[in-house]
């Protein structure tokens, strides 16, 4: 038994990894068997190692020395068992690191006090918190139904032995009840999870990017008001559906999410997300940012109303009145890099209108200005549209 060094340039470095190797007697001659892989070594490692496996007879020869030697019988000992390799077999193989990494974001994020706070008041067989860990970390892991949870997925992870769950406690009932228990906790978790984006993260939340979604069922959902048949992104008009508004900042953090009838126009949410999100953090001068489905005077107006500022999509029946207004040259140059706006006294509410183009001969850029600029001060913010003034 020996040690053998293995070169591997990597990066333009040379790097010698180790492994342990011994000599044994085959039909076909003697061939080398690797027992383990050591890895890097340095000075004082391989010495130890070398004089591990080195052994010296009566006349001082150095010989290999097998590390299970065939020959050798087992001791007579309790402690000691017979173990025959070739049988040896690994069994119940379970999913560890990405569960192990959920669990650690978890805590980071402080849901496992606040849950424990606001879950685990009344006794149960199995905490609420922890019902509620196992159905976040799926979703970070591996998104899938209550049922299949509970048939596939969580018995193919460690998470019993990370919660300290008992075998057989987790079942889509106790999930289902989970999620009812934490619904109600639905503003307090928002405003707990913008707390700590900030003292984590140094999150911002006055910028804000609204859109909207739809989520389809195949069944009645008679019991759920909201479902109805509406207008589908997922193409399926046969079903009915709930629309999802969602917004979130520019570093993608989510700030707050609602749900509105499968039916409902995404130009009439707007009204009820500003009223929502002031009612639940205060006035405060924010930025929002979305498409041109969401736009209208009236939304507009209500922003401006409230102090807010917007930065949106033009909707085609905006276009013309932009093309003519170019060509009118009623627009200025921008001295911060935005080389053509619409003038904010030419009877546009006051919005500054960026029209970027490609130059005095209409060349296209190959690298197109960024909509929004760094410098928050400039009145000629790249891509920003501010308010009436």
């Amino acid at each position: 038994m020996f040690l053998r060094k293995l070169r591997v340039q990597k990066d333009g470095k040379e790097h010698s990894y180790w492994s342990l190797v011994e000599t044994v007697r085959t039909a076909d001659g003697p061939r080398q068997r690797t027992l383990c892989y050591l890895g890097e070594l340095n000075s004082s490692a391989h010495a130890r190692w070398q004089k591990n496996v080195e052994v010296f007879n009566e006349q001082g020869e150095s010989t290999q020395l097998k590390l299970f030697p065939s020959e050798v019988e087992a001791p007579d000992d309790p402690n000691v068992a017979r173990v025959l390799v070739k049988k040896v077999r690994v069994e119940r193989t379970r999913r560890f690191g990405d569960c192990y990494l959920g669990l650690e974001l978890w805590k980071r994020l402080g849901l496992e006090e606040f849950f424990a706070q606001h879950l685990d008041v009344d006794a149960a067989d199995v905490a609420w918190s922890r019902v509620a860990a196992v159905l976040a970390i799926n979703r970070l892991c591996a998104p899938g139904s209550e049922l299949a949870v509970e048939q596939h997925w969580y018995p193919s992870t460690a998470l019993d032995d990370l919660l300290h769950i008992g075998k057989g406690k987790i079942n889509d009932t106790r999930l289902y009840r989970c999620l009812d228990r934490l619904l109600p906790l639905k503003s307090k978790i928002e405003q707990h999870l913008k707390q700590r984006y900030g003292e984590l993260f140094q999150a911002e939340f006055d910028v804000l990017l609204y859109d909207l979604t739809s989520t389809y069922v195949e069944g009645a959902a008679e019991e759920n008001p909201l479902m109805r048949r509406g207008y589908s992104r997922d193409h399926r008009p046969d079903c009915e559906q709930l629309v999802l508004a969602l917004i979130v900042n520019p570093d993608g953090f989510p700030f707050r999410y609602e749900l509105f009838d499968g039916n409902r126009a995404d130009v009439t949410t707007v009204e009820a997300i500003l009223r929502t999100v002031e009612r639940k953090y205060g006035k405060a001068r924010r930025v929002w940012i979305f498409d041109r489905r969401v736009v209208s005077e009236e939304n507009l107006a209500a922003i401006r109303k409230r102090g807010g500022e917007y930065l949106v999509g033009t909707t085609r029946s905006k276009l013309k009145q932009f093309e003519a207004r170019v060509v009118e040259g009623r627009f200025r140059e921008d001295p911060s890099g935005c080389r053509g706006q619409a003038d904010p006294d030419s009877g546009w509410g006051g919005d500054l209108c960026p029209l970027p183009y490609g130059g005095a001969e209409g060349e296209r850029e190959s690298h197109p200005q960024p909509l929004c600029g760094q410098d928050r001060k400039s009145p000629y913010r790249t891509g920003e549209a501010h308010r009436g003034r």
